[in-house]
């Protein structure tokens, strides 16, 4: 993702563990397609909540992915923390509408909430594009 604007949050987050959780949360978007086991969606749902509302640290999907990062000896990308923060919230709304659906037995929603979620997974992992980040950016270009 490029930067479009200059920093907002003054706060930044390293690209490469937003890109390895983003791959973390499709393969268990992709288990939960294969097992429709409910649980998955509620570890998704606690673990967006945590890194939201309480702190990233402690967010398992976080230590997981800053574990990859550094087993695979990447380099740190530094980006804007906001941009990847409103992504945040995009997950975490879909992973609850994607779990009231399964429990309303909503089927042919749910799968279309999946395909979307999953589609901008894949954006985010095979071409660092952030779509959660692209609609923040528009919306601050519309503020200004």
């Amino acid at each position: 993702m490029n930067n479009k604007s200059c920093p907002i949050s003054l706060v930044s987050v390293d690209s490469n563990i937003a890109r390895i959780n983003a791959f973390y949360t499709g393969m268990l978007i992709i288990v939960y397609v294969l097992t429709l086991q409910v649980p998955i969606l509620y570890f998704l749902i606690l673990d967006f909540s945590t890194r939201l509302f309480y702190k990233r640290e402690y967010s398992f999907l976080f230590i997981l992915s800053s574990a990859t990062k550094d087993i695979l000896k990447l380099k740190s990308k530094k980006v804007d923390a906001a941009p990847k923060r409103l992504a945040n919230y995009f997950g975490l709304i879909f992973a609850v509408l994607i779990t009231v659906t399964t429990l309303l037995e909503l089927t042919s929603i749910m799968y279309i909430l999946i395909i979307v979620l999953l589609v901008c997974i894949f954006l985010e992992v095979a071409f660092n594009y952030c779509l959660g980040c692209e609609i923040y950016h528009l919306y601050k270009r519309f503020l200004s």
